[in-house]
């Protein structure tokens, strides 16, 4: 496995992130971000839910970054 791989995994992970909607998803299971404010937000779920969040609001980096991606495919094959 190269790096390559290890690099399109996180690609997709981040993906897999980004498109998590808070009222339909996450909100029913208790993982909203108002839920997870102060002393909560240093937990090991609370940092989860801010790396959702995080990723949410990078979707113009990630589309550009699929986008590279889609194309490096392409031309190596």
């Amino acid at each position: 496995m190269g790096l390559w791989a290890i690099l399109e995994g996180f690609l997709l992970l981040a993906n897999a992130l980004a498109i998590l909607n808070e009222d339909r998803f996450l909100a029913p299971r208790g993982w909203s971000f108002s839920a997870y404010t102060g002393d909560r937000a240093k937990s090991f779920k609370g940092q989860l839910i801010g790396l959702i969040y995080a990723t949410q609001y990078l979707r113009v980096p990630l589309v550009l970054l699929n986008t590279i991606f889609i194309i490096v495919k392409l031309v190596s094959g």
